[in-house]
């Protein structure tokens, strides 16, 4: 017993190519005209190959059956395909720059402000008890802190704080040592509070002060600073000597 053949994609193919020739034969009979050769019709097929001609395999069958099936059939161009995809599926290079510098920017930045608290922090030398403090910037000599704390230094300007909060303080402070140094004084009092009606009796400003004169943009003013005299407001208040 002979095993039955797999059919393929060629037999698929062959078994419409069959039914287009059916097709065609039904067609011819209704309209009264001959239909296409058959193998029962010797008198009208077609003649035996010449001499010396192969007769045509079952692979050229299957090729030329496939080249009649996808005559006019076009390959997809992927070019345009890609032209034409939605928007959100496109990058838009300069976009993506943007944002890159962006990025670059903000991490520059950070390393800015990092950079300049190291060197503040190490350009300052800074001494707080709880009550007293008192700093100076390295190269300033130290008997230039001793006239400053002793208050023998006249006073050219004075900031109270009194009622702030800390942000709004430090935009006052940082403003008034900029625009007094740029006046060429000198010296000034920044009143800042003893703190005594606040919680725990600790003022909030009192605990800021010091960062603010020895790091960031208001100790760019700032060559030393110490705790007032009594009559100048003691320890609610501090001496700020200005950069020359």
């Amino acid at each position: 017993m002979k095993r039955k053949k797999a059919a393929g994609p060629f037999e698929a193919l062959r078994a419409i190519k069959q039914n287009l020739e059916d097709e065609e034969k039904r067609q011819a009979a209704a309209k009264g005209k001959p239909g296409p050769p058959t193998a029962g019709n010797a008198a009208r097929a077609p003649a035996p190959p010449a001499s010396g001609t192969a007769e045509p395999s079952g692979v050229e069958d299957d090729a030329l059956l496939m080249a009649r099936l996808f005559a006019g059939v076009k390959p997809l161009d992927r070019s345009r395909a890609a032209r034409h995809r939605p928007p959100e599926d496109r990058v838009d290079p300069d976009r993506a720059r943007r944002a890159a510098d962006e990025a670059q920017r903000e991490v520059d930045a950070v390393h800015e402000r990092l950079k300049a608290l190291i060197e503040d922090k190490a350009r300052f030398e800074v001494a707080d008890d709880g009550l007293h403090l008192e700093g100076r910037r390295v190269d300033l000599p130290v008997d230039t802190l001793r006239k400053l704390r002793r208050g023998a230094l006249p006073i050219d300007a004075r900031l109270d704080l009194h009622g702030l909060t800390a942000a709004r303080a430090r935009e006052e402070l940082e403003a008034f040592l900029r625009t007094r140094r740029a006046s060429g004084e000198r010296c000034v009092l920044i009143i800042h509070g003893k703190g005594e009606h606040s919680p725990r009796g600790v003022g909030v400003l009192r605990g800021e002060i010091s960062a603010w004169l020895s790091q960031g943009t208001g100790s760019d003013q700032v060559a030393a600073f110490a705790t007032a005299r009594p009559d100048d407001g003691g320890t609610g208040a501090v001496y700020v000597l200005l950069r020359r």
